[in-house]
């Protein structure tokens, strides 16, 4: 989680001019197939909607760490208890598992946008003997 909060921060603080992300496509996989199909049509969409995921992932971390009252103190659950914790505890894990799937594909793709941004940077910008005006 700290690596994607670290990456979105690094994308937000290095991509000052969006807009020079407009009609730039992610670069394609060895096999010629663009990553991705189907998802954002170019990088500006993508930094619009990695941007918009932040807030709501920070949501969501919120309300899991806030306590929540308990609906249910009644004595006679208590023969249930356990078989109702295992199966807690297994939906759980199958959604932390996949929690951290999306962290990590978001991750990478916010990674891969900051380094796009770069080297459009690195194109636009006055070779070091060029005056800047």
């Amino acid at each position: 989680m700290e690596q994607y909060f670290s990456a979105t921060q690094k994308m937000e603080q290095e991509v000052m001019f969006p807009s020079l992300l407009r009609g730039v496509f992610p670069q394609q996989d060895q096999d010629g197939a663009a990553p991705h199909e189907g998802g954002p049509a170019d990088l500006y969409e993508r930094y619009q909607l990695l941007k918009a995921i932040k807030p709501v992932v920070e949501r969501g971390l919120a309300s899991v760490t806030d306590p929540s009252p308990s609906g249910d103190t009644d004595g006679d659950a208590d023969a249930d208890d356990a078989a109702v914790d295992a199966r807690l505890e297994e939906r759980l894990s199958h959604h932390l598992a996949g929690l951290q799937q999306v962290l990590t594909h978001l991750t990478r793709d916010t990674n891969a946008l900051t380094r796009r941004y770069s080297q459009i940077l690195e194109q636009i910008s006055p070779g070091d003997g060029q005056p800047s005006w």
